[in-house]
């Protein structure tokens, strides 16, 4: 039965599939450009499709170095259960050891959105944004490896005119709007991307996850009040 190790002292497991636990140990101080805790594990949840309705399709724990844990079934959460579909896709979740290497990370998007016209700009500063884009994109695999799954960074995704972050932001202050969580930040530049995953799935091609988190929120090591967005272009 699949397993991942979970706090013991927590009684409800995450909503969406485990996908990958990262013992923060293991990396030195300047591998990430995120203010990672020095020691403890960060698990990740997700499912990698896009249902719409600005859904977090995720989860994000934390747990400290020392924290009492117990084994829990992996498909603990299973709302997708008897679903076919699902048990085909979940079957293709990684289940290699990961091991870490340090790269660079520079923009893939290029424009910032605003709220009057022309609506859409170059980056600050970067009036030539999409044309250093662009030659990023292609000496990227000359450069950097091409991990499924990613820490820190810039978001990537198939189609990335606009920073991927700023969706997860946008659909935090809908949630928060609603009443489905507390409030969040509208500055996008105090979000930022805490983790990227490509699974490389048969019938979800084209998917990415982000784990994005307000930069206050990762300080204060409030892992839960991250926000999961999927983009899938199939």
């Amino acid at each position: 039965m699949p397993t991942c190790a979970h706090p013991l002292a927590s009684s409800n497991n995450p909503c969406h599939p485990f996908v990958a636990s990262i013992d923060l140990a293991t990396l030195s101080a300047d591998a990430t450009d995120l203010p990672l805790p020095p020691d403890g594990r960060l698990l990740l949840f997700a499912y990698p499709e896009d249902f719409g309705e600005l859904t977090d399709m995720g989860n994000v724990v934390y747990v400290p170095a020392g924290t009492a844990v117990e084994e829990r079934d992996k498909e603990g959460w299973a709302w997708f259960e008897n679903d076919d579909e699902y048990q085909e896709v979940f079957a293709q979740f990684p289940q290699e050891t990961l091991r870490a290497t340090v790269d660079v990370s520079l923009p893939y998007h290029y424009w910032v959105e605003i709220p009057e016209e022309p609506r859409w700009v170059p980056l600050p500063g970067h009036p030539r944004s999409e044309e250093l884009a662009a030659v990023w994109a292609e000496t990227h695999d000359d450069i950097a490896s091409s991990g499924r799954l990613r820490l820190g960074g810039y978001a990537d995704q198939e189609a990335v005119d606009t920073d991927p972050v700023g969706t997860a932001m946008t659909c935090a202050l809908k949630e928060a709007a609603a009443g489905r969580r507390e409030p969040v930040s509208d500055d996008l530049a105090d979000w930022v991307l805490l983790a990227e995953w490509g699974p490389w799935i048969d019938g979800l091609e084209g998917a990415t996850v982000h784990w994005s988190i307000q930069r206050t929120d990762l300080a204060a090591r409030r892992f839960e009040r991250a926000f999961t967005t999927v983009f899938r272009n199939p």
